[in-house]
Parts: structure tokens; sequence; C-alpha cells
């Protein structure tokens, strides 16, 4: 996969040890989302979301990556190929830069990301959102995605 191609607004990379600091102040500020994941991030737990690998999967499958608006931080999202199954697109964490919500850029990056990993061969987009969260909950579904499933997570969707 070529992660620049997965939008054509942002610049696109993947995010190692030197952007901790950047992404730690990025998630710091999305209090909502925290409100309903607890506890609160830290530069460990963000360590641990750049190593976590799903069951079966590779590093060849993850990308844990930023989209940029020249220096800024714009998004995060931690992507897997092929998970849970083959053709799957598996997004397990999406966030926002506090200052570019609300304008449509999430779901502008979402939608390119999407078209993307269709070029690819992907048929889904799946993610977990946690229950109760309005915030999120509203944000998938406006970009298509349906609940397929529910546990500790509600489990989204999305045919591509």
């Amino acid at each position: 996969m070529k992660i620049e191609a997965l939008s054509h607004t942002f610049a696109v990379r993947k995010l190692g040890a030197e952007d901790v600091g950047p992404i730690y102040d990025l998630c710091c500020k999305n209090k909502i989302f925290y409100q309903y994941h607890p506890p609160l991030v830290t530069r460990e737990s963000i360590f641990e979301d750049m190593a976590a690998l799903p069951p079966g999967k590779n590093y060849n499958d993850k990308f844990y990556i930023g989209f940029f608006d020249d220096k800024t931080m714009v998004a995060i999202m931690d992507l897997v190929l092929d998970y849970p199954e083959k053709g799957i697109a598996f997004i397990g964490f999406f966030m926002m830069n506090l200052e570019y919500q609300n304008k449509g850029i999430g779901s502008k990056i979402i939608n390119e990301c999407n078209h993307y990993l269709q070029k690819l061969g992907c048929k889904k987009v799946r993610l977990g959102v946690d229950k109760n969260n309005p915030q999120s909950n509203a944000f998938w579904k406006k970009n298509g995605f349906i609940t397929i499933g529910e546990n500790e997570y509600i489990l989204m969707e999305l045919v591509l």
C-alpha cells in the first residue's frame, strides 16, 4: 500500500517515536473521546497503540499514520489491512485535530481513504465505536457506516 495515496488533500505518512509529542497534544484536546474511552491518553499508551497488532497480523498490514496540512497534524489513523478477514480494512483508531473538526475535513479524509482502499481491492471497512459516544456515532453514521454488531463496542461497517 502506498500510504501517501490515502489522501489527495493532505500529506500522509507513517508515524513514529518522533511524533509521540504531537500525537499526545492532539489527543489530549479531544476530551469528549476520553470521556467515553478512559483512561486519558499517555505517551506510553501511544507507543503501545503504535506497536499493538490484532491476532494473526504483522507490521506489513498495520499503518499508524498521520494526515498533515503542511506541518500541522490534522488527523491520526490506525489502519489494519485484511482484518478480521481478507478484503476488510479495519480502522482501529481515528482522531481529528480539534481545530479541524466540524468543517467536513474528517469526512473528506475518510472518503479519500475509502476510495483508495476500494482501489486496493478492499470490500469493506470496519471499526469499533465506544457505546454512548454521540460525537463518534454521529460521525461514522454520517459517513455511511452501519451497525453490524454490539459487545463492548459498537461494531460498524461500510461496504465499499
